[in-house]
């Protein structure tokens, strides 16, 4: 257990910021996992909805520091080419 007043103000610190960015993070995860879904799916417009909803989190992520802005750039690139090739195979 810490002991002195900075100690102890650091570890609630610690907490609050463990518990947002674990919901943030969370999000992330959930929009992803729609996105992926949805591109399994073959359902091109629906995908197309999720991903933008993704990215948006992503970038919010990013700017509250929770992923790392080379790994949601990872993350966009990858889900932006799986949605072009659904695209480009069932055209609309």
């Amino acid at each position: 257990m810490a002991n002195t007043r900075s100690a102890l103000k650091r570890m609630r610190q610690s907490e609050k910021r463990r518990v947002r960015n674990a919901a943030v993070r969370s999000g992330v995860r959930t929009a992803v996992k729609t996105t992926r879904a949805a591109l399994g799916a073959a359902s091109v417009e629906e995908a197309r909805a999720s991903l933008a909803r993704a990215i948006r989190l992503l970038d919010k992520a990013v700017t509250k520091g929770v992923v790392h802005k080379n790994a949601a750039a990872r993350k966009k690139s990858r889900l932006a080419r799986q949605l072009n090739a659904l695209a480009a195979a069932r055209p609309a």
